[in-house]
This record gives structure tokens, C-alpha cells and sequence, in this order.
């Protein structure tokens, strides 16, 4: 029996002894590679959030689109009642023509009266109360052509249109809402221009640079590594920027490591099926080796 098991031992003891083996180089290559790697998971998708909001006041006609809604860009979002506006440009079109008349009369009255100053048949003060009526019809005149051009175009911005491809969020206007200009009726969100921020430790910022390869990880798909650079590096730390920045002159320090944001750009390669919305947490691994 003795015989027997002293093979079995020994063969245990080798399987032990790779096993220990796999298991340090695993662990050397791990710390070895980690050397040239930074890595956080305090970091998060952002991108562009386009803010819809009206330049005139009116009555909302009609909303063609509903939350979470993909739109293309120019595509009708709201219309408002244009029935005023239209109104509106009628009525500076008539002024223009009243001005326009006006301006005419008021050259040949110009002209009238030069002829007759020059014959010396009338005083230099009527002839220069001709050219200052003349000068003044002239200048009412493009007053009206610039008020009839406000109007067009406030008729046209009476149609709201998307500003960019992307998705409605935050939509809060509905049929027949009375809007005042500059008030925010909905957003659009832009999927396809999205980054990273990424807040690192400070201790961790000595060898990332711009330009440094990134892989990314996002927990929504687990699986699927993304991949991207470096775009740059904040001039502060987050605390520095934040609405309520530490006050340490009050006695009470405590040192803390800060974070500094780094803005990490994806590569433009559209992945339909792996869309990344705007907050979603990810894992990005800076490569912070020269290669």
C-alpha cells in the first residue's frame, strides 16, 4: 500500500505545486500589468442635451412627438397658432406700402424743390425741409421693410423643429398650452455624440495623458468592452468646481484624496445594439504605457 501511495502523493504534490505555480504568474502578471493601467468606477456616460424651447409666445397648435421619441433633425416637434402672426405680417406689408408711397412724394417734392432753388425761385430753408422730408420718408421706409422681415420670420418660428438626430426627453408642453419665449418645452438628446467622465484619484493622474487608449466597460452590457482615448484632463479637481467648495481655513482639515475629472471620448463605431444613454455607469481602464 505503501507503494502505492507514494506515486499518488507525488502526484498530488506536482498538481499542488503547478496549481501554485499558474497562480503566482497570474498574480505577477496581474501587478505587472496593472503598473501601466488606471483604472475607476466612479465614472459615468454624458453627452449633449439640446434644450427645445420657443422665440415667440402663442397658443401650441399642435405636439407631433411624444417622450422617448426618436426624431430626425428638421423634423416638425411643435407648431404654434399662426393665425396672429399672419395677421401681424399682413399689416406690416400695408405699412410698407404706405412708406413706400410716401418716399415717393417726397423725392419728387426733392426734386421739385431743387429745380426751384436752383432757378432761385424759392429760399435754401424750403429746399432743405424738402431733403429733410425726403430723408426722413426714406428712413420710414426701411424701418417698415425690417418690421415686415421680423414678421416673416416670426411666422416661421411659429414651426418647431428638432435641432439634431436623437431622442425627446422631458417633454412638457401639450395641446393648447399658452408658451412664452425662452420657455423650455423639451429636450433632445443627441445618443450617437456621448463621452466619458471619469473622476480619478489625483494619485492616479502621473502618467495619464491625452491621447492614452481606453477600454470600457458599462454595466448595462456586461461583456462588451468599448473602446476610446484620453480627450483631456480638468484644470481642477471636482471640489474645486462644486456648488459648495470646501472651506479649509475653518480649522477642522482633513486631508482627502480628490478626484479629478478626465474626459474620455468613445471611437465613432455606431453599435445599434449597444445604444449608451446618457448616466449609465461604466468602468473605463486608462493604458498609460508608451507604446
Amino acid at each position: 500500500m505503501s507503494q502505492l501511495s507514494d506515486p499518488r502523493k507525488q502526484k498530488v504534490v506536482k498538481i499542488l505545486a503547478g496549481i501554485v505555480a499558474v497562480g503566482l504568474l497570474a498574480g505577477g502578471f496581474y501587478i505587472i500589468s496593472g503598473l501601466d493601467r488606471e483604472t475607476t468606477d466612479d465614472a459615468y456616460i454624458e453627452g449633449r442635451i439640446h434644450s427645445v424651447a420657443p422665440k415667440i409666445s402663442g397658443t401650441v397648435l399642435k405636439v407631433n412627438v411624444e417622450d422617448n421619441q426618436l426624431v430626425k433633425k428638421g423634423e416638425p416637434l411643435v407648431e404654434i397658432d399662426p393665425l396672429d402672426y399672419r395677421l401681424r405680417e399682413k399689416e406690416a406689408a400695408a405699412n410698407l406700402a404706405v412708406r413706400q408711397a410716401t418716399l415717393e412724394q417726397a423725392e419728387r417734392d426733392r426734386a421739385r424743390a431743387e429745380a426751384l432753388f436752383t432757378g432761385k425761385v424759392i429760399p435754401k430753408e424750403k429746399y432743405e425741409m424738402a431733403l429733410t422730408a425726403y430723408s426722413l420718408a426714406k428712413a420710414q421706409m426701411n424701418a417698415a421693410k425690417e418690421q415686415l422681415n421680423i414678421s416673416r420670420q416670426n411666422l416661421l418660428y411659429t414651426k418647431i423643429n428638432s435641432p439634431v438626430d436623437g431622442y425627446v426627453t422631458k417633454k412638457s408642453v401639450e395641446l393648447g398650452n399658452q408658451v412664452n419665449a425662452g420657455q423650455p418645452l423639451m429636450a433632445i438628446i443627441g445618443l450617437k455624440d456621448t463621452w466619458l467622465i471619469a473622476n480619478f484619484k489625483e494619485t492616479q493622474l502621473k502618467k495619464v495623458k491625452p491621447g492614452q487608449r481606453v477600454s470600457i466597460k458599462v454595466d448595462t452590457y456586461p461583456g462588451k468592452v468599448f473602446s476610446g482615448k484620453v480627450d483631456s484632463i480638468m484644470a481642477g479637481t471636482g471640489a474645486a468646481f462644486s456648488l459648495f467648495p470646501p472651506e479649509n481655513a475653518l480649522g477642522n482639515y482633513v486631508k482627502v484624496v480628490q478626484r479629478v475629472p478626465v474626459k474620455i471620448v468613445l471611437d465613432n463605431n455606431a453599435d445599434q445594439e449597444h445604444i449608451l444613454r446618457i448616466g449609465m455607469s461604466c468602468v473605463p481602464t486608462i493604458i498609460t504605457k508608451n507604446e
